[in-house]
């Protein structure tokens, strides 16, 4: 298999971030770190209608309903998720353009036409991967 040099970097390597933007983006980062919160953000996002009862979410966990919603929290406060509340229960979607977001941040770039396959640079040559 060769690892395919003519692909450019994900933006995040594209060029340096700005401070703020850094900031912002290490806050939603830092709540997705957390195996929980981003099963919780994967619950809500393929959930029937695009958004999830908190008495959907409950049920799944082996943690006490404050824990699950101070993880909610967590996932609203960094802007991944928002709700509302119906009654007594509250319903959560996704934030598209801030999930859009941290994916692009990691997101190759793709070729903007189509044409041959970019050679290496004179002088260097393609990666080679051999079997495990």
């Amino acid at each position: 298999m060769t690892v395919p040099t003519g692909q450019c970097c994900a933006p995040i390597a594209r060029e340096p971030l700005a401070e703020d933007a850094a900031a912002e983006l290490a806050v939603m980062l830092k709540a997705v770190a957390d195996p929980v919160r981003l099963r919780l953000l994967s619950m809500i996002g393929s959930h029937a209608g695009g958004e999830a009862c908190v008495c959907d979410l409950t049920g799944t966990f082996d943690l006490t309903a404050p824990t699950i919603s101070h993880h909610l929290k967590v996932l609203r406060t960094a802007g991944l998720i928002d709700g509302e509340r119906r009654g007594t229960w509250v319903y959560y979607r996704i934030v598209p353009e801030a999930v859009n977001r941290l994916g692009a941040l990691f997101a190759p770039l793709t070729e903007s036409a189509p044409g041959p396959a970019p050679q290496p640079a004179a002088g260097r040559t393609e990666l080679e991967l051999l079997p495990a």
